[in-house]
Order: C-alpha cells, then sequence, then structure tokens
C-alpha cells in the first residue's frame, strides 16, 4: 500500500476516535482555550478532525506529484471524506449548533454524488473527478466545522462567528457543485428516460 493510501486508511481510522470522544460518557472538564471555554474533549475532537483533515490535503498532494493514483485512492479518498465530515456535521446537529437543514442539505448531496460516482464508473469505467467547486465545497466543510468544534476561536475575540460565515460558504458550494456535477454529467442518465 502506497503513502496517499495509508494515509487515506489513517483517516478513516480516526473517524472512530473522532465519535468516542464526542461520545464516550466521563467527566470531561472545560478548558479555555484562545479565551474560549470549551469542553476538553471538543478540543480534542478538534484536533483529531484537523489531522484528518490535513491527511486530505497529503494524500492527494502525493498521489499526483508522485503518481501514486490507485483505484483503491479514486475510491476511498472522497468516501473517508463523505464519513468525516458527515459524522462530524451530525454531531455538530446534535449538539445544536448546526441547523438539521444544513446537515441534511450537505448529507444529501454527499449521497447523490456518489451514486452519480457509482453509475459513471458502471457506465464507462472512468471515475468522477473532483472538479474546483468540489474542491472548495470540501474545503469550506472542513474549517468551518473545525472552527465550530473550538467555538470560533480565537475569531470569537472579536466576536466573528467565522465557522458559521464558513458553513454557509460550504452549503452554497455544496448545492452548486452537486448541481455541477449532475449537469456535468447528464449523459449518465439518458439511456433509463
Amino acid at each position: 500500500m502506497n503513502l496517499p493510501n495509508k494515509l487515506t486508511v489513517f483517516r478513516i481510522i480516526l473517524i472512530p476516535v473522532f465519535i468516542l470522544l464526542l461520545t464516550v460518557p466521563y467527566a470531561w472538564s472545560n478548558i479555555s482555550f484562545l479565551g474560549v471555554n470549551m469542553p476538553v474533549n471538543w478540543l480534542i475532537a478538534a484536533v483529531v478532525f484537523a489531522i484528518a483533515s490535513a491527511t486530505d490535503f497529503l494524500d492527494g498532494q502525493i498521489a499526483r506529484s508522485q503518481h501514486l493514483v490507485t483505484n483503491f485512492g479514486k475510491f476511498a479518498d472522497p468516501l473517508a471524506d463523505k464519513l468525516l465530515v458527515m459524522t462530524a456535521l451530525i454531531f455538530l446537529t446534535s449538539f445544536n449548533v448546526v441547523p438539521a437543514w444544513m446537515t441534511a442539505v450537505i448529507v444529501i448531496r454527499e449521497l447523490a454524488v456518489t451514486g452519480l460516482r457509482t453509475l459513471i464508473v458502471e457506465n464507462n469505467g472512468k471515475v468522477l473527478a473532483a472538479q474546483m467547486p468540489g474542491k472548495i465545497k470540501t474545503f469550506s466543510q472542513m474549517f468551518a466545522i473545525f472552527f465550530l468544534y473550538i467555538r470560533n476561536a480565537p475569531f470569537s475575540i472579536i466576536n466573528f462567528p467565522i465557522g458559521n460565515v464558513l458553513l454557509w460558504v460550504a452549503v452554497i458550494f455544496t448545492i452548486y457543485s452537486g448541481i455541477d456535477y449532475f449537469w456535468q454529467n447528464r449523459n449518465v442518465f439518458s439511456d433509463g428516460m
């Protein structure tokens, strides 16, 4: 297994760690981080999320620059991203930090595009590559989630809700990129209609 694929597997392994940090009942105390009080487990979960997110950017860069793109990577890398983001958003919704409709829009888009990717592979064997709107979507989702878990620190000092702003950017690009993927690949559905 090459390094990019190892990073993808590592990202997938970090998802249950992230879940455990947010669900296992234990007495977490609060901590002051950059002037913001938050539960210690939220801060640790944010660090785990940041590490997992960083592996997303690293594995793609390494795979492309060293010509290590594999079928496993084409399948597992976007899947790992979606699992990580959807897990984090579901928890934020359960904590009443993110509105349910925003999480629903993101989850529905991710599942729909995954289905589209499957259809494209079945029809012509090629993997649907990520386009720039999809990359902006992923980037803004990951940064929004990170800042929401650390309660907008250090931007909270100036009372700027960076996590919420980035989440709105993510939702806009989630919708736009989803429509764009389906429009660019509308021919996949032509023989069934």
